[in-house]
């Protein structure tokens, strides 16, 4: 107890400190800081002393010209007095020691929560806070920490802390993280809500897409399809009977979900090759004007899907062998400048396929083609993965070999960093292949590569 009174007055007494170094009055400090002058008074002088906001220690900080997190070390008795923790000062605390790096913090407090299964639900909301403010990296650890720690595995914070720790996996590339991230989750998807459900299964059947997990994203595409189309079914049984709508809280409009399962599972059935099921999907998503409680934002949403179903049809005949309709996608390509890192990809494997020479089209999006290295997101990494893939095997079918090492080279260094293996062992063949006419510094790339100084 004596201890815990010698570093409070710790905190206080760095304050007072830098308050007499720089000659500043109550009145000048709260000036600067933007805190009232009487509860300054009440955090310095006041017996007991009022207890001082994380907020307020950062603008101390500010006004004393110090770096962010300083004397954070010493707030856990703010936090903590008499063995009672405040909730309304440690989960701020928490939130901002994860927000700049400050763990030897978190370390010192956890444990102390850790003691009583109650102040779980501390943990997860910083966890929370932290994950809808976008910091999704730094809220894992306080969700394995709920997980490790929650004794009911059927409960509600179990359950979101699972979902929202495979949530904030998916933002990398690492496609091994993903993975073990979808098998982890896949036991719990049921036990949700179902506004957090349909957010779930979207989001695995997307995850599955990057992995390239065809039969995966077909279940949790038929999963989706299943819980919109009853969820739909039930709002406007609601509707009809009893004249009262109660579309239910979600990330996206209930037409979405409905719509992205058969479009997600369209796009499974074509990447197997399975083109007239496929074409059957894509009729559906084409039109959804029929769909009941439609907002301004559903149609919005309605309209985007008719644009994928065109350029999808587009997509299935050029793969079926319907050559014919390659310069009437090219045009809308050109008038759909999103969609030329997936168009791209379709024209080169139906080039590789059907033995088309597209010099021209490479030629016309050469600009294009050159930026699709600045994307991030998993869907077209995995787009540009494929695309540099089969303009490797269209160059070297040309006979221009030196472009097809050099596209080689590029696909293998993407696949290298997403850790995409299937993709590493198909390029590295390729490569040994033609080795013999790759120069000195293309070996050399390789060889970088295969070492993972390229990155």
């Amino acid at each position: 107890m004596g201890q815990g009174k010698t570093v409070q007055r710790s905190l206080r007494s760095e304050v007072e400190h830098h308050l007499k170094e720089r000659g500043y009055t109550l009145t000048k400090l709260g000036e600067i800081t933007g805190i009232n002058q009487g509860v300054l008074s009440d955090i310095l002088n006041r017996t007991p002393s009022r207890a001082m906001t994380i907020g307020h220690l950062d603008a101390l900080a500010v006004a004393f010209n110090q770096p962010p997190g300083w004397l954070y070390e010493l707030y856990v008795t703010e936090c903590i007095v008499e063995g009672r923790v405040s909730r309304s000062r440690v989960v701020p605390y928490l939130v901002r020691c994860a927000e700049i790096g400050r763990q030897d913090c978190i370390e010192l407090i956890v444990p102390k929560l850790l003691d009583n299964q109650k102040n779980l639900s501390i943990l997860f909301s910083v966890a929370e806070k932290l994950f809808t403010n976008g910091k999704r990296q730094e809220s894992i650890p306080f969700y394995q920490l709920v997980i490790e720690s929650e004794k009911d595995n059927h409960g509600d914070r179990f359950v979101m802390s699972q979902y929202r720790l495979f949530r904030a996996v998916q933002g990398g590339a690492n496609s091994e993280k993903k993975w073990k991230a979808v098998v982890r989750f896949h036991p719990y998807r049921k036990r949700l809500p179902e506004n957090y459900q349909l957010d779930a299964l979207l989001q695995l059947a997307n995850a599955c897409f990057t992995l390239h997990n065809w039969k995966e994203v077909e279940r949790y595409a038929d999963e989706l399809r299943e819980l919109a189309t009853v969820i739909y079914n039930e709002e406007v049984q609601r509707w009809e009977i009893d004249g009262v709508r109660g579309i239910l809280e979600t990330e996206r409009h209930l037409v979405v979900y409905y719509g992205q399962g058969f479009l997600l599972k369209g796009l499974a059935l074509q990447l197997q090759e399975r083109y007239e099921e496929a074409i059957s999907c894509v009729q559906v998503y084409a039109e959804l004007g029929w769909f009941k409680f439609r907002d301004e934002l559903a149609e919005m949403e309605i309209e985007k899907f008719r644009g994928w179903a065109k350029a999808n049809n587009y997509t299935l005949n050029l793969l079926m062998g319907r050559t014919e309709f390659l310069s009437e996608y090219v045009n809308h390509l050109a008038n759909n400048p999103p969609e030329i890192l997936a168009g791209m990809f379709t024209i080169m494997e139906t080039a590789n396929r059907f033995g088309l020479s597209v010099d021209d089209i490479v030629e016309r999006f050469s600009k294009e083609i050159a930026c699709f290295q600045d994307y991030k997101d998993p869907f077209s990494l995995t787009r540009h993965l494929h695309f540099r893939y089969h303009l490797a095997i269209y160059q070297l079918n040309k006979g221009r070999v030196a472009e097809g090492i050099t596209e080689t080279l590029r696909c293998l260094a993407l696949a290298s960093r997403m850790m995409e293996q299937q993709k590493i062992q198909s390029c590295v063949a390729m490569f040994w292949k033609y080795r013999h006419s790759a120069s000195d510094q293309q070996i050399d790339e390789f060889q970088n590569i295969l070492e993972g100084r390229n990155k």
